[in-house]
């Protein structure tokens, strides 16, 4: 059924913005009394409220009431939410001052999820996917990366890849799954870094291209995790049997950014311990570089340099990386706010990261709101789009579509 939604006080479709760089507020496009027309879950046209209903006099109108501003929706291109379990003793001792590797003897860190994903079933990951699913729709967001990583054997890595795609079928919002079982060397694997990641490529790797369940592989390159060496070799395989790929790089020490680089990496992630030199690569590459703001809040570090990799010319999205250890909150808006105000990023750039550009990390249409593109977007209860971000993540939208459904 084709349907007009509106009128918007404000409608910000993030059109005509470049995908790299710095942004100004002044390169908004702004339509007051917007309104869109939808059909099929796409956009066919989108203006002026009144000129649309005149040019579509017998369409069905879905009304908006009271001052709203509209944007594409959320989408939020690194997250761990399929998991079980938590770590709030982890988090005690982290602000009690012990330190990661303190943590980890103690019996906490990635391992302690491992642990406690492993213990439940996949309808119970399932369930749990789908209520952190619902809420981050709730705040906005309408498509969600999910990783695995939390299994770390092959049967527990399809578990939680098997629990995404089932959860995929069972909330509105839209999951793209990621294979991270290149997370961490599993302490109950006989073996070295080099034959854990020879075994996934040898028989994970095929499994989950003949089931289908993701054509994203991603990796954890770092002195905890795994080594560059050994992680671009991975990789590269991954790649020749057609999957993308994407790197956990440069949280605490350099050398996975070049490496993302130097593999042809949809995006690197992380980015806190990036310098010049890292920011240049990146800068000069496609590869899109994914600031995680809630890792930097619930590690207590500092945050990526997105000011530098924006004004180096880098594609820059914003992540919640909304995970059960590092960044357990999950509000992405409040994260990409606060961090905005350390950071100084313009709000064009904020939504830009949270949206196009983030769609551009997924490799997948979206983020803009223009014909022929899905009518996933929110709308929040204000009159100006700076208040969205001046409340720091406090004003949530009041309605949310997918697919031009609404979602109250």
């Amino acid at each position: 059924m084709k349907k007009l939604i509106g009128p918007f006080t404000q409608m910000l479709p993030l059109t005509e913005l470049p995908l790299k760089g710095a942004l100004k507020d002044e390169q908004l496009h702004l339509i007051p009394n917007g309104g869109l027309l939808v059909e099929g879950g796409l956009i066919l046209a989108i203006g002026d409220f009144d000129e649309l209903r005149k040019a579509n006099p017998s369409v069905f109108i879905e009304e908006i009431q009271g001052q709203q501003v509209l944007l594409p929706g959320f989408i939020d291109c690194h997250t761990h939410i399929c998991f079980a379990g938590n770590r709030a003793k982890d988090y005690a001792m982290r602000i009690a001052g012990k330190t990661y590797l303190e943590i980890a003897k103690a019996g906490g860190g990635i391992w302690d999820s491992v642990t406690q994903t492993r213990a439940a079933d996949e309808a119970t990951l399932t369930n749990l996917l789908i209520q952190r699913a619902n809420r981050h729709l709730a705040e906005g967001v309408t498509t969600i990366e999910v990783k695995s990583g939390y299994g770390l054997s092959l049967d527990e890595e399809l578990k939680q890849l098997h629990a995404i795609q089932a959860a995929s079928a069972q909330t509105e919002a839209k999951l793209i799954p990621t294979c991270l079982a290149a997370h961490m060397v599993p302490r109950d694997f006989a073996g070295s870094q080099e034959e854990y990641l020879q075994h996934l490529t040898n028989d994970l790797l095929p499994v989950i291209k003949q089931e289908r369940l993701t054509n994203r592989i991603d990796i954890f390159i770092e002195q905890s995790a795994m080594d560059t060496q050994n992680g671009l070799a991975y990789l590269n395989k991954a790649k020749q049997m057609g999957f993308d790929i994407t790197v956990h790089a440069d949280q605490f020490t350099t050398g996975g950014s070049a490496g993302a680089v130097q593999v042809g990496a949809v995006s690197a992630d992380h980015l806190e311990a990036s310098g010049e030199i890292e920011i240049s690569l990146l800068a000069a590459s496609n590869t899109v570089a994914v600031t995680l703001p809630g890792a930097s809040l619930g590690l207590g570090m500092p945050y990526a340099p997105a000011r530098k990799l924006l004004d180096g010319g880098a594609c820059l999205a914003i992540a919640s990386d909304w995970n059960p250890g590092s960044a357990p909150m999950g509000d992405l808006l409040m994260q990409a706010a606060v961090m905005s105000a350390s950071e100084k990023l313009s709000a064009a750039e904020v939504f830009a990261g949270l949206t196009f550009r983030a769609a551009a990390a997924l490799k997948i249409q979206g983020g803009i709101l223009a014909p022929g593109m899905p009518a996933d977007m929110q709308a929040y209860p204000c009159a100006d789009y700076r208040e969205i971000l001046y409340y720091q993540g406090k004003l949530k939208p009041g309605t949310v579509w997918i697919a031009g459904k609404s979602h109250v």
